[in-house]
């Protein structure tokens, strides 16, 4: 069995040490290391984890390190963790759930040859429905990707891409749960206005996008194909899609993307500098 560690146990930490004992990962080989020893706590009592106050002692021996922690402290603490990596008696390969830290950033402050993962995930794998891109470092192998991938399997979707298009996931996948919400937000208003209950209201849109979203995947067609399907010539649907098309709804989802993909680009550019600036 793979031995895991987790450091950082917020909610995407917990969400992953949930879905991976769920999945029927033995939580004896789940080492879980936290800044606040109460939390500890919290994650032995409802995971049956072993907890660790030592980041280090954490790290030792195990197969896989995730780094669930904020970007701003990634690369120094991977860097404390560097010694214990080299000392393990087989190669640890490092996860990086960090957005903005590039694998050119994280493999630096490290020995030559460890091999690192850089994964992108998202909120919805607190429900294990989330997605997880990956982009593997060039020290790792394709059994040590398909492992990686597998583990990630335990809390949704995983894809693998060349790094080079994280910004671009980033917008599509990373923050595209709060589009979603925000637009199921809107519909709830809409149906308000519309005079139903709040709570009909909220539960139709709910279910409405679950249900969508289910059908898209389940069936492969094309989202085009399945709104075409629903739009009866001159009925109700295609006059609501017209008024989405003349609101510039397309053009909005353009403009946000580009947005959010340069903003990605930009705080991965402000947290390498920061950090270059902190070794020298």
């Amino acid at each position: 069995m793979t031995k895991i560690a987790v450091i950082g146990g917020g909610k995407i930490g917990e969400a992953l040490i949930s879905g991976l004992v769920a999945g029927g990962h033995s939580p004896k080989d789940i080492h879980v290391a936290n800044r606040r020893p109460e939390r500890g706590k919290e994650l032995v009592e409802a995971y049956a984890v072993t907890d660790y106050a030592d980041v280090k002692q954490c790290a030792e021996e195990v197969d896989v390190v995730f780094l669930c922690v904020k970007p701003k402290d990634t690369l120094s603490l991977l860097a404390s963790l560097s010694d214990t990596l080299d000392n393990n008696s087989q190669d640890t390969t490092v996860i990086s759930m960090a957005a903005g830290i590039t694998l050119k950033a994280l493999e630096e402050v490290v020995s030559a040859g460890t091999p690192i993962v850089r994964v992108m995930p998202n909120t919805p794998m607190l429900v294990r429905r989330g997605t997880s891109v990956v982009s593997p470092g060039r020290f790792v192998g394709e059994e040590q990707l398909e492992a990686i991938s597998e583990l990630l399997g335990a809390v949704g979707d995983v894809f693998v891409v060349d790094e080079a298009h994280m910004d671009a996931v980033v917008a599509l996948s990373g923050s595209s749960p709060a589009y979603f919400f925000l637009f199921v937000e809107a519909m709830i208003d809409a149906g308000i206005n519309l005079g139903l209950p709040r709570e009909v209201a909220k539960n139709l849109a709910i279910s409405s996008l679950v249900g969508s979203g289910a059908l898209m995947q389940e069936t492969g067609e094309e989202p085009a194909a399945l709104r075409a399907n629903v739009s009866s010539p001159g009925g109700t649907t295609i006059r609501a899609i017209r008024e989405f098309e003349q609101s510039g709804m397309r053009g909005m989802v353009f403009r946000a993307t580009e947005k959010c993909a340069q903003r990605s680009a930009e705080l991965g550019t402000m947290r390498t500098t920061v950090a270059d600036e902190d070794a020298d």
